[in-house]
């Protein structure tokens, strides 16, 4: 198992990265993973809603099925998903108001055979995605 997680604190009001965070079409100018999404991103947000996402994980492309598995506006947004070779990949982004800022938090976790034989690497690859969508996200929002 490999987990990750990155943190900032961005100058906006939480309902304002919602709407980016949920934002599908422009999901690519942001998340520093996400090439495209195959079927469309989702068109109503609900837990138990699925998608599918194509994406670079470790500079490798991989599809990953989502299913929404929490759901609270402004407030956190989790996904789970089956990639290649048995992996299981899970999302997470939760907003956290603080005064006239809001602290993004996204954390992730990779299961599966194949993430042990890579774990190092892919915590490594996947932690600096993280802090490079969250500054994406910050230049977008504010």
């Amino acid at each position: 198992m490999a987990e990750v997680s990155a943190e900032a604190r961005i100058e906006a009001p939480a309902e304002k990265i919602w709407a980016q965070l949920t934002d599908f079409s422009s999901y690519g100018e942001w998340n520093a993973t996400h090439t495209s999404f195959p079927q469309g991103g989702p068109t109503t947000l609900e837990v138990g809603g699925t998608f599918v996402e194509n994406m670079k994980l470790m500079g490798f492309p991989a599809e990953v099925n989502w299913t929404i598995g929490e759901l609270e506006t402004a407030r956190a947004f989790a996904i789970a998903g089956k990639g290649p070779m048995g992996v299981n990949v899970s999302t997470r982004y939760s907003l956290s108001p603080d005064g006239s800022a809001t602290v993004v938090r996204i954390e992730g976790e990779f299961t599966g055979a194949a993430v042990s034989l890579m774990a190092g690497k892919l915590k490594d690859s996947a932690t600096a995605a993280l802090n490079e969508s969250l500054r994406k996200l910050d230049g977008l929002v504010t």
